[in-house]
Parts: C-alpha cells; structure tokens; sequence
C-alpha cells in the first residue's frame, strides 16, 4: 500500500456513503516519536471506552513546539504507520500531515466530526497534562463541544488540578455532562523525550519502542 493513499476504512466507507455510528478514538500526538507507552494507552482506551477503533493523528507543524527537535511530519507519520501495522484496531490518519501552515486541534476535530457525523462519539484521548493544558488551546469551548477527553495519567498522579479545569470548561451550556475522563497508564513512564536524549547519547532504545520504529530512527539517522 503507498503511504501517501493510508486512508481509514472508516473513511473510506463515508465516501462511498455507508456511514455507520461508532465510538472513535483520537490519538492525537507529535509522537517523536512513537513509543509503547502511546501504544498502551490506545489499546487500554480501546477496552475501558468499548471503542470501535483508535485513529493515530501525527501532528503535522505542531504550534506549540517551536525549536524542539522535531523529525519531519512525514517521518513521524510513518514511523506511526510502522508501529501499529499490526493492530487491525488501529489507524493511522494523514489529516495533520497534509495540512499546510500549523496543525491546531480544534481543525482536526472539526474535520473528524464531518467525517464520522454527528452520531458518532469521538474520545480525544491524550495526556493529563495536556488536559491541564486544554485552556491554551485555540477554540477551547468549541473542541469540548465536539469530543469528550480520556485524560491518559500515570499511577499516582495528582487530580486536584482537574476538578477546577473541568467546572471551567462546564460553564458553558454547551458542555454539560461529563465530558473528562481519567485512565491510569503504568507504561507512560516511558518518553519521547528520553527516547531521543537516549539516540544522542548512544544509549539503548530497545524495549522502549516497537523494533521497526527503532530501525526506522537508526536507519535515517533521525535524533542523533
């Protein structure tokens, strides 16, 4: 299958008018790149929330991470191609990489909602600190009207910080019910950030990541 044509079967399906109501996650990320603990948390959300599937989204020029040591969209989608091949219950979206200019959440779930329709539930499912975060995002009040959130956290994280960000983002009339849920993620111990720090310093990356992620970074020299 060429790259450039990964098309969800889901959408696939709408295009040709068979449109189905489903409970679609949104993995959304820079994933620089994609590790286990990503993958675990999909496939956690997937069982707890009786999702239908976990659509992968990698950030195309992502706003908020200028001068980070950022791999190309193109190579971070494909590492997440890559790492999730062989799950059929995960997918992977060109929505971000293709976009010109910057990637902002509120234009991805816009284009999800127009995809799926309104019968469908959409779970954007990310950590709890970019939860915390939410308020910073562009059309803040808009996203939470159009998916509810699974707040990704590790094991013995502190939820006091969440109780005020959620009577916040409920003020609205548009935003009643609970919209905010929390999921503990023992694997989130592992890092990006680390990952990458781990390239740099010729430090082992195995067990971190899937195997072909690893020798994609190696084999193109990515974070070295």
């Amino acid at each position: 299958m060429n790259d450039k044509d990964y098309t969800t079967d889901t959408e696939k399906d709408i295009k040709k008018g068979r449109r189905t109501i489903q409970r679609i996650g949104i993995m959304g990320g820079t994933f620089n790149p994609i590790h286990f603990g990503h993958l675990v948390t999909a496939q956690e959300a997937l069982g707890q929330f009786n999702l239908d599937k976990v659509i992968f989204i990698p950030t195309g020029d992502p706003p908020h991470k200028v001068g980070k040591d950022i791999a190309s969209s193109e190579d971070r989608y494909l590492m997440t191609v890559i790492a999730t091949a062989s799950d059929k219950n995960f997918l992977v979206s060109r929505i971000e990489t293709d976009r010109k200019g910057k990637s902002y959440t509120i234009d991805t779930v816009r284009e999800l909602r127009k995809i799926y329709g309104t019968d469908a539930t959409l779970y954007f499912i990310t950590g709890a600190d970019a939860i915390l975060e939410i308020l910073a995002w562009k059309n803040t009040e808009e996203i939470v009207s159009l998916c509810k959130f699974i707040a990704a956290t590790r094991p013995g994280y502190n939820l006091s910080r969440m109780k005020g960000l959620e009577k916040k983002l409920f003020n609205s009339k548009n935003n009643k019910g609970e919209k905010i849920f929390v999921m503990e993620v023992p694997a989130l111990a592992i890092s990006s950030t680390d990952i990458r720090n781990r390239v740099k310093n010729n430090r082992p990356i195995s067990y971190l990541l899937p195997g072909g992620v690893r020798s994609y970074i190696l084999k193109h020299g990515l974070y070295g």
